[in-house]
């Protein structure tokens, strides 16, 4: 197996640091093939620090490394690019590279979040592809190693976890931009770390059975999701372009009611997805108790006319034990209660008041005419 720190990677989008510069002018070079180079460049870089460790560390980050680079749409990176472009930057100009950089490390703190999410709600697939914590577990009972192999995967994944979120700080710091650029930033970034770790609170708070209101579960989804998918990329964007304020608070009200629309989408696949197409288990947000949108209204109309629904809802939240037969009885009650219509009436009416912000803003026409289809992708996706 080919060593994914060594940065000699055999798909197009890997080249060395200037070469990752020259791809950055090259407009045949899509975004995503721009901050895979990035992300691999930057691991690169970290491979004679994360051997000199010795021990097993070195492999347990090629572990990390392959879930960063394991593919993705790499929608934040995206949103923030777009951004810059559509307030000003400029992909042939000297900061580019830099720019492409700071925006790659989003995928760090994308990566972060999952790892510990997949550990918080005991999920065992991931893109297919067994969860990190379960990877290690199996790793420790295939060497037969001492001790309880699920709490090693736990510890090891929180570990990586956390080195993911370190690494995005390092990244960003080291990605080449101005003093001035870098101070604008710092403060929506810091804000941005801030509340996707609260809205991860919120969210188990919820499953926990704190509040079970929509209004809970709709800010649950405004900071664990759409800030830092949508909402902060798109505001570091402007910034490091040095957006007028004015536009800057268009960008954020566009990626709010996006992100919000997005998350909403996809409470909807993780009750109806397809697991082939998730590459999640079916029905996996219930068996997890996620206090969805979704599950929320659900609740809320079965109280005011099916009681008998609104104890099946509660009673079977977070049971996880429960067969196909049960999840299809689940998803008939959330269809037949309007639940479904009336999260697909919020996504819809989200995604066109974002729209027409974005039609109203002073953003770039090829730049906007780009938003537009990313934020249709986002909130249509059957992913």
């Amino acid at each position: 197996m080919e060593d994914p720190l060594s940065g000699d990677l055999t798909s197009p989008a890997t080249r060395t640091s200037s070469g990752l510069d020259t791809a950055v002018y090259d407009e045949s070079v899509g975004i995503v093939d721009l901050v895979e180079a990035a992300l691999t460049d930057f691991f690169a870089s970290k491979r004679a620090l994360v051997g000199a460790l010795g021990g097993g560390y070195a492999d347990a980050v090629d572990d990390l490394v392959a879930f960063v680079l394991r593919g993705g749409k790499r929608v934040r990176p995206a949103f923030a690019w777009t951004a810059w472009l559509g307030a000003g930057g400029d992909r042939r100009g000297p900061d580019a590279p830099a720019v492409l950089r700071a925006c790659a490390s989003l995928e760090l703190i994308q990566a972060c979040a999952l790892i510990h999410d997949d550990i918080i709600d005991a999920s065992v697939t991931r893109r297919g592809f067994p969860t990190v914590h379960v990877g290690f577990a199996e790793r420790h009972r295939a060497q037969a190693w001492s001790g309880s192999a699920s709490r090693f995967g736990e510890s090891a994944a929180i570990l990586l976890g956390d080195l993911a979120l370190c690494w995005a700080d390092d990244m960003m710091r080291d990605a080449g931009l101005d003093a001035p650029v870098s101070a604008g930033i710092s403060p929506v970034w810091s804000a941005m770390r801030t509340e996707v770790l609260g809205g991860q609170l919120l969210d188990i708070e919820g499953e926990a059975g704190r509040d079970e209101s929509v209004e809970a579960a709709m800010r649950v989804n405004r900071y664990k999701t759409a800030a830092y998918t949508v909402e902060r990329p798109l505001q570091l964007g402007a910034v490091m372009a040095g957006a007028p304020d004015g536009l800057v608070e268009s960008y954020r009200s566009f990626g709010t009611d996006i992100g919000v629309a997005f998350q909403l989408r996809d409470d909807l696949l993780g009750v109806f997805g397809d697991p082939a197409v998730t590459g999640k288990p079916s029905g996996d947000d219930i068996r997890e108790g996620k206090r969805t949108v979704l599950m929320a209204v659900g609740m809320q109309r079965a109280d005011q006319s099916r009681p008998d629904l609104a104890q099946l809802l509660r009673t079977t939240l977070g049971s996880e034990d429960l067969d196909e037969e049960q999840v299809h009885t689940i998803r008939t009650a959330l269809t037949d209660l309007g639940a479904v219509d009336d999260v697909e009436r919020r996504i819809t009416e989200l995604t066109e008041r974002a729209l027409a912000t974005l039609a109203s803003s002073d953003v770039e026409s090829t730049a906007a005419s780009r938003l537009r289809d990313m934020a249709v992708a986002a909130t249509q996706r059957t992913y």
